[in-house]
C-alpha cells in the first residue's frame, strides 16, 4: 500500500521516542483512539450545552445529520457526529427523545443482507446485449416493465419503451401472470421493429421465451439499468398516480395518457416527439421491411 512522504513523516513525528520511531506507541494510541470513538455518544450525557443543542434540534424536526452539520456550521464550542447522536438516542439516557425522530424508532433497524433470487429460466444478463442496445445507437431495442395497482387494487399495466426513440406502448392487464404478460408485450409491439428486450427480474418476466426477440435481464435489485421504461412509468404516473386501481382504468384512458407522452416534444430528441422519431426511422411499421435502420 502506497503512502505519501508527508503521511510517513507525520507518523514518525507523532510516535517517536528519543528520536526513534516506536511502533508500540503508535499501536497503543490507535487502540485508545478507536475505543474513544466507540463511546463518543457518552460525552453528550456529560456536556449540558451539547445535549440541549441536540434536544432543541430534535424538537424543531431536525434529524441527527442536520443537527451535526449545523453544529459544525455554527462553529459551536462542542461537536457530536450524527452517529454519536443516534447512539445516544438509542441508549437508556436518550431513548425518551426517540419520539422526536421522523421514524420514531427506538432502536436501530436491523439490516438484512439482500439475497439475489433468480427465478428466470435461460436468463441472460444485460452485459450480453448487442452493442447497439447498450449504447442506444440502433433502433428496435425495447425495455419492458409492469406498473402495479395499489394495495387494494388488482391488475396493472404492461409498459414497453423503445430505448432510442423513447416511444412507449402500454396496456391494462388483469393480472401479471407470466404467459399472459408476455403475450401482452408481444401484442403491444406487433407493428414495431423489435431487436431485443430488456427486463428486470420480476416473476412476470418468466415467459420471456414467448417473445420473438431475445431478452436480457438487469442485475438483481438494479432496475435502474433499464432507465428508459422506468422514466416512462414515471411519466404515466403523473396521470395515473401510485395507488391507482388499474382494474378500474379503461384502456382508452391509458391510451390517452400514452398519446400525450408520445406526442410531447422531448429535449433528448432535440425537441421532436417520440412518435415523430419512431415513425421516421421505421420503428413503427405495419410490416417489418428489409433494410430497416440499425
Amino acid at each position: 500500500m502506497v503512502r505519501s512522504p508527508n503521511t510517513i513523516s507525520e507518523e514518525i513525528k507523532r510516535n517517536s521516542v528519543g528520536g526513534m520511531y516506536d511502533p508500540r506507541k503508535a499501536e497503543i494510541k490507535a487502540r485508545v483512539k478507536l475505543k474513544d470513538r466507540r463511546f463518543q455518544w457518552r460525552k453528550i450525557n456529560q456536556h449540558d450545552g451539547l445535549r440541549q443543542y441536540i434536544i432543541t434540534g430534535l424538537e424543531q424536526g431536525w434529524n441527527p445529520d442536520e443537527i451535526s452539520g449545523r453544529m459544525r456550521d455554527d462553529q459551536e464550542p462542542f461537536y457530536a457526529s450524527k452517529t454519536a447522536i443516534y447512539e445516544w438516542l438509542y441508549s437508556a439516557r436518550g431513548q425518551r427523545y426517540c419520539r422526536l425522530l421522523y421514524s420514531q424508532r427506538y432502536r436501530p433497524k436491523p439490516r438484512k443482507a439482500k439475497r439475489a433470487r433468480v427465478m428466470i429460466p435461460e436468463r441472460k444478463p444485460l452485459s450480453m446485449r448487442p452493442k447497439g442496445a447498450a449504447n442506444r445507437s440502433r433502433y428496435g431495442h425495447w425495455e419492458g416493465d409492469a406498473i402495479v395497482s395499489g394495495l387494494r387494487g388488482t391488475g396493472g399495466a404492461a409498459v414497453a419503451s423503445e430505448r432510442k426513440s423513447k416511444l412507449i406502448r402500454a396496456k391494462v392487464v388483469p393480472s401479471l401472470s407470466p404467459k399472459p404478460y408476455a403475450r401482452t408485450l408481444g401484442s403491444l409491439t406487433k407493428d414495431c421493429h423489435v431487436r431485443s428486450w430488456s427486463f428486470d427480474n420480476g416473476i412476470e418476466n418468466r415467459a420471456h421465451r414467448q417473445l420473438k426477440a431475445p431478452a436480457f435481464f438487469c442485475d438483481p435489485y438494479s432496475s435502474w439499468q433499464k432507465g428508459g421504461v422506468e422514466n416512462a412509468n414515471k411519466l404515466i404516473r403523473r396521470y395515473l398516480p401510485k395507488g391507482t386501481n388499474f382494474a378500474k382504468v379503461k384502456q382508452f384512458e391509458l391510451d390517452r395518457v400514452v398519446s400525450l407522452i408520445n406526442n410531447k416534444p422531448r429535449k433528448i430528441l432535440k425537441y421532436k416527439t417520440a412518435l415523430e422519431v419512431a415513425s421516421a426511422v421505421g420503428v413503427v411499421q405495419l410490416q417489418r421491411k428489409e433494410g430497416c435502420p440499425d
